[in-house]
Parts: C-alpha cells; structure tokens; sequence
C-alpha cells in the first residue's frame, strides 16, 4: 500500500511540474526565410462595467530573430477610444526578480481597426510587432512575470499579471506569469 501510494505522490508531483507542450500555429522554411510562431495565449483580461481588455501574445521566430505578435482586444457598448502603436513603442515586462525587459515595436504605426458586433457594440482590435533585445532576453527563461507596461503612441498603461485565472471569454485556464518559462523554447530554433 505504501509503494502504491508513493507512486501516486511521485506521478502527482511529476505532472506538476512537466513543461508545457508546443503549440505551434505557422511554421514556414522556403527561400526567402523562416517564420515560427506559436498559438495565441491570453496573457490579460480585465472585464469591468460592461468594457472589456484582453490581452494575447504569440511569440515569434523570423530568420532568428525572436519577438512577439501582441494583440489587444477591447469590447464596449460606449465609445472606444483608439490606443496607437508607433515608433516609440515598447512593451515593459516586469519578472518577479526585479529585472525589466524590454521590447521594441517593429511593425507600421497603428491605431488598430473598430469593428461593430451584431448587438451594436464596439470592438477594437490592435495587433503588432515587438522584438526582443539580446541583452536581457535570457532572464524570461529564469523568472515568471509580475506585470507588463505597455508605451503606446500618448500613453503608458499598466497591466497586473495574475498567477492563473480562468478566462470569461474561453473558459479556458491561463497562467500568464510562467508564459515565457514555459514557452519560449518552442519558437528559439528553426
């Protein structure tokens, strides 16, 4: 009876701890180069008053140089005001060991694109670019994220991580904090 039971402690304890499986979304090798990029994870979202923020990174591999696809999504009944990604931006990781990585904006200035749902809401998609700088790129791999500080074109807003939350628009579990630990692996060779 112990034996069993101990099995049961160690098979508990290895799935616990197991890394994450690759979920790669695009995967093109031809002439002109190479692309990796992995699924869409919600990394934010915060539904409030009837507005609602969802944040989503997917992380990117273009001929070697790593980055990620940022998207956010906001939904309103009440006039969405534009939030614009240009030349200036970047996005702020804040780990839980006190280190700041930055990432620098790499796509066309943008201020996204306003879409009315069939019950006359107002949804605002903003996708982009960010790339990594080498210097502190490593330290995703060794510390989970506390928050992230997004510079757009005019404003800076600040997004808290939570260590696990189930999403109201997926019903999916999402841990944001160990994004990086869990899956930068998947995008860092061709």
């Amino acid at each position: 009876m112990k034996k069993i039971a101990f099995a049961l402690f160690l098979l508990a304890n290895l799935s616990i701890y197991a890394q994450k499986p690759c979920e790669i979304d695009t995967d093109i090798k031809d002439t002109i180069g190479t692309y990796k990029s992995t699924k869409q994870y919600m990394i934010f979202e915060r539904n409030f008053a009837g507005n609602s923020t969802n944040i989503f990174f997917s992380l990117i591999n273009t001929n070697g140089v790593l980055g990620i696809e940022a998207q956010v999504f906001k939904r309103s009944s009440e006039f969405l005001k534009a939030s614009c990604f240009d030349a200036s931006s970047r996005i702020y990781i804040q780990l839980q060991n006190g280190k700041i990585v930055t990432l620098i904006h790499t796509g066309p200035d943008s201020c996204g694109t306003l879409i009315r749902d069939d019950k006359n809401g107002n949804n605002r998609i903003l996708t982009s670019t960010f790339l990594f700088a080498k210097e502190n790129y490593e330290e995703l791999k060794a510390s989970p994220v506390t928050f992230i500080r997004v510079q757009y074109a005019g404003e800076t807003v600040d997004y808290p991580f939570r260590s696990g939350f189930v999403s109201l628009l997926d019903k999916k579990m999402y841990d944001p904090g160990t994004y990086f630990i869990d899956y930068l692996k998947c995008i860092e060779t061709n």
